[in-house]
């Protein structure tokens, strides 16, 4: 395999709770699968911050030389969606169809890249009856005998069940996904739901078993093996996943004699007071709200500065204080002028960034390293040197590897068409003070100089006096 960067990145697998070496699956290629959301309301910023996390993964990968297909689910059917689709007197895939275009807004709003493909629950439903007579076939599934239609994975029937959370069978709650009845031991969870008279008749699909729809876990399982074959890379997700939903996934797939996956990647949450962000809690913060505060790209930067692992508690404090960081970076590429996105970039990251994203994607590492190299160019600048270009084309580089890059066009349209016409015009008024400035220290007139300086710094705008005449930055 041919590698932009040479790195050897490894990984911390949930699964073996170990940090290892990243072997794909095939030479030069990686397979990646994320559970997306169920679309049952507008995205919050704990939602975003799992896209944000993978994102970073796959931008990585692929600037490691990788081709990286990356799938992205949308559970668009679902208990939920029902339950909240009658509460507003709507049909259900119009708040599915609604709820999934508000997430789509939110995820390119931060400079989240499209998936390879993005596939809804709806559309695979085929699959899944499919896996589903798999798994009875081979004595691990079973049809109710209550006459609901409900067919349910046998727990007891896969001794490797519990293995990804390291749980024992008799140490687990009862699943509580469908009526217990039908069931033959409480943990059993369904694969497939019987429809029923209160529901939608739209909710319904033809199936051996009766009308019905799938439950949640046979979804994934579907659908990564439908667009990653029955072995592929990476499964990832948020750490609320790893059970009972991964677990259920990994148990119906092996048992359908399916490898899956081999890596399992989880982020942690974003908390307030504490507690995951969650709309259960009414605690969440919707993204278009936080992006009155903050540009897109400094709610990105906040995010991935935290370790992907790490909780992060959520502050409007703390993210003002990430977009105050990155202003800093950013005002240094605009006066290196380096950030028109014409310029070419280093093919060549620095040693430390590479080591640090190497091991297990350590933003928090890399985020420092490019802190240290814009101080490093900013004393390049105040000498006048010719070295501030190419530090500053490094930093982009690494910036775009992030997702954070200025000049991305991405952020020509989330972050406000007018930002750039606005900068425009804030030159042209600070450049005609900084000009009468300069007529009166030639005049001699220091007071004056002093006063029109005092207006500029009072407006939030800082002068630095450079060889090549005075820079102003925010």
């Amino acid at each position: 395999m041919t590698q932009q960067h040479q790195s050897r990145l490894r990984l911390h697998d949930t699964a073996t709770r170990e940090v290892r070496d990243f072997v794909p699956l095939q030479e030069g290629r990686a397979g990646i699968y994320v559970c997306g959301l169920t679309v049952q309301s507008e995205p919050h910023v704990g939602h975003v911050r799992s896209a944000v996390n993978f994102d970073v993964l796959r931008r990585w990968l692929t600037a490691s030389g990788y081709d990286v297909h990356f799938i992205r689910n949308v559970t668009d059917i679902d208990d939920k969606i029902l339950a909240k689709a009658e509460e507003q007197g709507r049909p259900w895939y119009n708040l599915a169809y609604a709820m999934h275009a508000e997430l789509t807004t939110a995820l390119a709003s931060i400079n989240v890249l499209p998936p390879t493909y993005e596939p809804g629950a709806t559309g695979t439903v085929p699959e899944m009856l499919e896996l589903i007579s798999t798994l009875i076939a081979r004595g691990h599934a079973y049809v109710a005998e209550d006459g609901s239609g409900d067919v349910y994975f046998d727990v007891r029937s896969w001794p490797q069940y519990g293995e990804l959370t390291r749980q024992g069978l008799d140490d687990m709650e009862p699943a509580t996904d469908a009526d217990p009845r039908g069931k033959r031991d409480p943990r059993d969870f369904a694969l497939w739901k019987g429809y029923k008279k209160s529901e939608p008749e739209s909710a319904a699909w033809p199936s051996p078993w009766g009308p019905g729809r799938p439950g949640w876990h046979i979804e994934c399982s579907a659908m990564a093996s439908k667009y990653l074959g029955p072995a592929f890379d990476i499964h990832g997700g948020g750490v609320d996943l790893r059970f009972p939903h991964h677990e259920n996934e990994q148990a119906q797939s092996r048992a359908a004699g399916m490898p899956f996956a081999s890596y399992w990647l989880h982020n942690a949450w974003i908390t307030t007071a504490g507690e995951k962000m969650s709309k259960s809690l009414g605690n969440s913060l919707l993204v278009p709200s936080v992006l009155e505060r903050v540009r897109g790209i400094e709610l990105r930067f906040y995010m991935v500065s935290a370790h992907y692992r790490s909780h992060v508690e959520f502050s409007f404090e703390a993210l003002e204080e990430a977009a105050v960081g990155f202003l800093r970076i950013e005002n240094f590429l605009k006066r290196a002028e380096v950030i028109e996105a014409a310029t070419e970039l280093p093919t060549e990251l620095p040693d430390a960034f590479v080591a640090a994203m190497d091991d297990d994607l350590g933003t928090p590492a890399a985020v420092a390293v490019i802190h240290d190299l814009v101080r490093e160019g900013n004393t390049a600048l105040a000498a006048d040197t010719p070295a501030a270009a190419g530090i500053a084309s490094q930093v982009r580089a690494m910036l775009a590897v992030l997702g954070l890059d200025p000049a991305d066009p991405a952020w020509a349209t989330t972050n406000g068409a007018g930002d750039e016409k606005l900068r425009e015009a804030v030159d042209v008024l600070i450049t005609a003070l900084l000009e009468e400035r300069a007529t009166a220290r030639a005049e001699k007139d220091w007071a004056r100089a002093d006063a029109i300086r005092d207006r500029i710094a009072a407006a939030g705008i800082e002068i630095e006096d450079t060889p090549s005449g005075p820079k102003w930055s925010i």
